[in-house]
């Protein structure tokens, strides 16, 4: 392991924004903050979270323009999450806050009803194993087990493949309402469904890193935002 790997992981745990808790840990005492996130924030605002977040380039940007919402960025890699969780504490942006784990844990850190808004942006499509998918069946029972009713979700891939199974075979056996969606986000066509410039303006909010290069290859970003109505 490089050098500067272990400074940031070293330096990962003075921050207060972000917490890095194992599996055992979580199983043998839990989550201190479960069902409590109004106490790390200081207030009961929303909170969104950011699943697979890398560097936390979407929790970032959205918690600058929104300060009355509340930021939760996921993702296992402690060197990328190092760069969000520095930031947020540099600025200051006190709404924010990152969480080192597997995604398949991200229940054990939510009680139900805690989370109004998912973000999933550009996930591995993990095109052999549907299972793993951040949308399959299996990922959206669990976030159901601890989002509020009505809440938001949205897609952010490059993967033409995930965004088929998501839009074609996944959500029509849901309880939800598709808002949107288009298989070129960037692209002069109109959407899906006709929705005000703002509904798709938070998808072109920022781009990721990955989201850049993909675009620099020429491939079309797609998006889908949905709505649970149970």
């Amino acid at each position: 392991m490089g050098h500067r790997k272990l400074q940031r992981f070293a330096e990962n745990l003075t921050f207060n924004n972000l917490f890095q808790v194992g599996y055992d840990q979580l199983e043998q005492e839990g989550f201190a903050l479960k069902g409590k996130w109004a106490e790390h924030f200081g207030n009961g605002n929303p909170i969104t979270l950011e699943l697979g977040c890398g560097k936390g380039d979407y929790t970032l940007a959205l918690a600058r323009i929104h300060p009355e919402r509340n930021y939760i960025g996921v993702d296992i890699k402690g060197a990328r999450l190092w760069r969000g969780a520095k930031t947020a504490t540099e600025e200051p942006l006190k709404n924010v806050a990152f969480i080192r784990t597997r995604i398949e844990l991200i229940a054990g850190f939510f009680a139900p009803g805690e989370v109004s808004e998912i973000w999933i942006t550009f996930c591995d499509p993990q095109l052999k194993k549907p299972n793993k998918r951040l949308t399959s069946p299996r990922f959206l029972d669990t976030y159901d087990s601890f989002v509020a009713a009505g809440s938001t979700l949205h897609l952010k891939t490059d993967s033409q493949e995930l965004y088929d199974y998501t839009l074609n075979e996944v959500l029509p056996t849901r309880h939800v309402e598709v808002i949107v969606h288009t298989d070129d986000l960037y692209s002069e066509k109109a959407p899906s469904q006709p929705v005000n410039a703002a509904t798709l303006d938070e998808a072109k909010l920022t781009q990721t890193f990955y989201e850049r290069m993909f675009l620099a290859e020429g491939k079309p970003i797609t998006y889908i935002r949905w709505r649970n109505i149970q």
